[in-house]
């Protein structure tokens, strides 16, 4: 899978009267005049009413920081992603909205952190209601919408489902146009016998061996690989909307393992090909891991490219990040890859590497060739990125900062965050904040037990607690994580649950 050469020249203009000029000119002049008066009206009602960009979120499903070239990543190949990072920005302190997908994706959405927003975790088959998103939340895809963005979400969804969760149904949520899993069990399965289109089931030719009522399960006859089709469909959207500005929700599945598989048969990373990693000397879950990091990778690589093609590139945001740190639930090697690079933890953990994601942001004559930022943002400022690069007004109650200023190398003028916010409601009640984009507090599992603190300037692996040596920052990130946030009747502050039950909720 090769990546495709995206060029960054900026288009010339069409209506150039020194291109045009012939033998013949004499007999055009009057003619090109009156297309350089048209011309010329036209660029003044674009100065008056200008057209936002259209906007391509692609958010991977349990990428680690460290599983791009461009973030280190030394065996999986990313060629594609690391020339976005080259011909872009890449940011390396950018959160996710939380360390498991639900809440995150709701984080996301609604630009409210992870103890305001709605979905503040996985909840699993017995209490659907829990993970939806209601009439009354308002999302970043109906903000575009009223802005006049045509919205799709591709992928993967997790706020909503047919039954008592529809009140988040994507097309409840601002969405248009959907095509994809609406339910987070039913989308560890790779190959899945059926897919939603809307709110229709769409059959698929694969024979699955289901597992539960959900969709999930595993594949006996593997024959259309959902990203695959996410990709078609992506492609398909932005060509058939060239002509309006969009908003592309692209939510891959990919590389999060298909948990029934693994737990069945040992392998949850059922992919098409090994790719480039047929040959190479690991256990099959772990080619299969590494395969889906470069199919992935591939996908943005024809998604930039067909822009350039359509004359988009330089009219579209295009943005690249996962949804919480990297999984090693899959029958794979993780240590192999160094997932989370130099970071402590992986998915469900509140460190490091549980939560901070790779961001890359790429709009040829807008962001600035190859560089990097240290300016410290997370999920939940999508929503005032967007709203400012459209136009409108960001709803009240968010917890959003716009980082347009970062995106275009005025880090000097890019507002910040006093506090950062997580919980996680598995194994107990768990907290963490970063303050002054610093400080890491983390407190585990029961809200009155002791603080960690770790200073990132000098211990980005948090190997050293030095919250004796610091009492004071522990006060002030003790403070807030006192008042940060609301409550909410669906997910409780509750004790450590019998180890047991610890994994019903898994995703």
């Amino acid at each position: 899978m090769g990546c495709t050469a995206f060029s960054t020249a900026a288009t010339a203009s069409r209506f150039s009267p020194l291109s045009r000029l012939r033998p013949l000119a004499a007999r055009l002049l009057s003619f090109l005049a009156a297309i350089a008066v048209a011309d010329s009206q036209a660029s003044a009602m674009d100065k008056a009413n200008p057209r936002g960009p259209n906007i391509v979120l692609i958010v991977a499903d349990d990428l680690g920081y460290g599983e791009l070239g461009c973030y280190g990543q030394a065996k999986i190949k990313t060629p594609c992603l690391d020339r976005m990072a080259r011909e872009g920005l890449r940011f390396t302190q950018f959160y996710a909205g939380a360390t498991v997908c639900a809440p995150s994706r709701s984080v996301l959405m609604t630009g409210q952190h992870h103890g305001r927003t709605r979905v503040r975790g996985n909840a699993g088959l017995d209490n659907p209601t829990a993970q939806a998103l209601r009439p009354e939340d308002r999302t970043v895809a109906a903000v575009l919408r009223e802005a006049g963005y045509a919205t799709a979400l591709i992928g993967k969804w997790g706020l909503g489902d047919v039954g008592e969760a529809a009140s988040g149904l994507p097309r409840r949520q601002g969405f248009d146009f959907f095509f994809g899993y609406l339910n987070q069990h039913h989308a560890h399965n790779h190959f899945p016998d059926f897919l939603w289109r809307n709110e229709t089931k769409v059959s698929l030719p694969n024979e699955i061996v289901a597992v539960g009522t959900t969709g999930a399960g595993y594949a006996t006859k593997a024959v259309a690989f959902a990203d695959d089709l996410f990709a078609d469909e992506a492609i398909r959207f932005v060509g058939e909307h060239r002509d309006r500005p969009f908003f592309l929700f692209w939510s891959m599945v990919i590389p999060h393992a298909n948990n029934e598989r693994t737990k069945a048969l040992g392998d949850g990373a059922h992919v098409p090909d090994y790719g480039p990693y047929a040959g190479e000397d690991w256990s099959p879950p772990t080619k299969g891991h590494a395969a889906m990091i470069t199919r992935l990778d591939s996908y943005v690589g024809r998604l930039l490219d067909h822009l350039q093609k359509l004359g988009l590139a330089e009219k579209t945001l295009v943005l690249f990040s996962s949804d919480n740190g990297p999984h090693k639930e899959s029958g794979h090697d993780p240590q192999l890859f160094r997932p989370s690079g130099p970071l402590r933890g992986y998915k469900r953990d509140l460190y490091e590497g549980g939560i901070r994601v790779p961001l890359i942001a790429w709009r040829p004559g807008f962001v600035p060739q190859g560089r990097i930022t240290a300016h410290v943002a997370y999920f939940g400022d999508f929503m005032a990125t967007a709203a400012e690069l459209a136009g409108a007004a960001v709803p009240p109650n968010t917890d959003s900062i716009s980082f347009v200023p970062a995106l275009q190398g005025r880090d000097d003028q890019q507002k910040k965050h006093e506090f950062l916010y997580w919980e996680f409601h598995e194994r107990g009640f768990s907290q963490a904040a970063l303050y002054q984009g610093r400080w890491k507090g983390v407190r585990l599992q029961r809200p009155d037990a002791p603080l960690e603190l770790y200073d990132l300037h000098t211990d980005l692996g948090e190997t050293h607690n030095v919250a004796t040596e610091h009492p004071d920052i522990v006060a002030q990130i003790d403070r807030y994580l006192k008042s940060a946030r609301t409550d909410s009747s669906d997910w409780p502050v509750q004790p450590p649950p019998p180890a047991k039950k610890r994994a019903q909720a898994r995703s």
